[in-house]
């Protein structure tokens, strides 16, 4: 699409780029078998450590690559220019040269290496939960905090259906109302049943998306609805836990028909925010953040404060109690949860 083309400035720093690194020895990588081709244009479909699998924008050909240890971050969806083997031999491995500039960056937070990349270059957000294992609103607003953070859209999308009860499903339209007032889409599915699965597929025909939600809520079962050729694992829901099994190993782009592509990354329980301010976490509601700015004092923190505007939009309805909760919930729990390398100042790390 247009907003992933280069300008002629990041063309001739890219160039550079390239042509430094091509008449250097390659003596940060392992031994390659065999010649390499010219330099192509690829995306990274799945990251293998110290390898990766990029296709090739124009014949759509994958190829295995090496990545060189002087690239910092290369994640699935990444655009790279990189110089694929000639041959076709099993062990014939081709070269990452450089990762082309990131329209977008999903990152999460690590309790050992700080925020970790999870996919480049998307434009959508697919936050999926299901009445099982858990449909919680809490860890809803988790993943639509994350997206906010990240300046990326989101779509909310509720897969089984088919198992809330009828008046189950009143209540949880009256939920997504919310979500819809905000601004948010909102969408239900069954993978299952087939229910909802087309509008869902129109809808990311034209996006580079990528799924995202607690294990069980049936990722890989939408997935293998979309694109039958996915094959990705499914998993069931534990009976004693009632936690989702975790299935997916490693992120992995596929691609529409007519389209579009997704990106199935390996699920989470839970969306840790501890990496982000209290400020943060307040611009990423967005009802909030509009009511906060008419607080009498700016270090309000929307509790008892005298003044505050926060409180007096959710006695007159205008912000979900549920959403009021949610955030102060997620607000204890970044403090609570959060690892000594952010709490510590000074360190790497630490939180501002």
């Amino acid at each position: 699409m247009s907003k992933n083309k280069l300008t002629m400035s990041q063309k001739r720093n890219v160039a550079r780029r390239v042509a430094k690194l091509c008449c250097n020895q390659d003596n940060d990588i392992p031994e390659i078998q065999g010649e390499l081709g010219a330099v192509a244009e690829g995306t990274v479909v799945s990251r293998y450590g110290k390898t990766a699998l990029v296709e090739n924008n124009d014949s759509r050909i994958l190829f295995r690559v090496y990545i060189r240890r002087t690239i910092e971050s290369i994640v699935t969806g990444d655009k790279v220019l990189f110089r694929p083997p000639l041959t076709s031999d099993e062990k014939a491995f081709g070269l990452v040269e450089t990762v082309l500039p990131r329209t977008a960056l999903l990152s999460r937070p690590d309790y050992y290496d700080g925020l970790r990349p999870v996919a480049a270059n998307i434009s959508l957000i697919v936050t999926v939960t299901a009445k099982q294992p858990e449909f919680s609103t809490n860890i809803i607003d988790r993943y639509v905090a994350a997206a906010e953070y990240s300046k990326i859209p989101t779509l909310i999308v509720v897969n089984k259906h088919d198992l809330f009860t009828e008046n189950e499903k009143g209540t949880l339209d009256r939920i997504l109302s919310v979500y819809r007032e905000i601004g948010y889409e909102t969408m239900t599915v069954s993978a299952s049943t087939g229910f909802g699965i087309n509008s869902l597929k129109e809808r990311l025909s034209q996006e580079t998306s990528i799924l995202a939600g607690q294990s069980g809520v049936g990722k890989s079962s939408i997935l293998n609805v979309l694109i039958p050729g996915a094959r990705a694992e499914t998993g069931t829901v534990s009976e004693n836990s009632n936690l989702g099994q975790h299935t997916t190993t490693g992120s992995r782009l596929y691609h529409f028909e007519n389209g579009g592509v997704i990106i199935d990354s390996p699920g989470v329980r839970e969306f840790a925010l501890w990496h982000l301010s209290r400020e943060d976490l307040t611009k990423c509601y967005r009802e909030i953040a509009s009511a906060a700015a008419s607080c009498r004092f700016r270090d309000c923190r929307h509790k008892d404060d005298p003044g505050c505007a926060v409180r007096e939009a959710v006695s007159q309805g205008r912000i979900a109690d549920f959403r009021y909760e949610n955030y102060h919930r997620i607000l204890e729990s970044m403090t609570d949860n959060m690892p000594d390398a952010y709490r510590t100042p000074g360190k790497r790390n630490s939180r501002k």
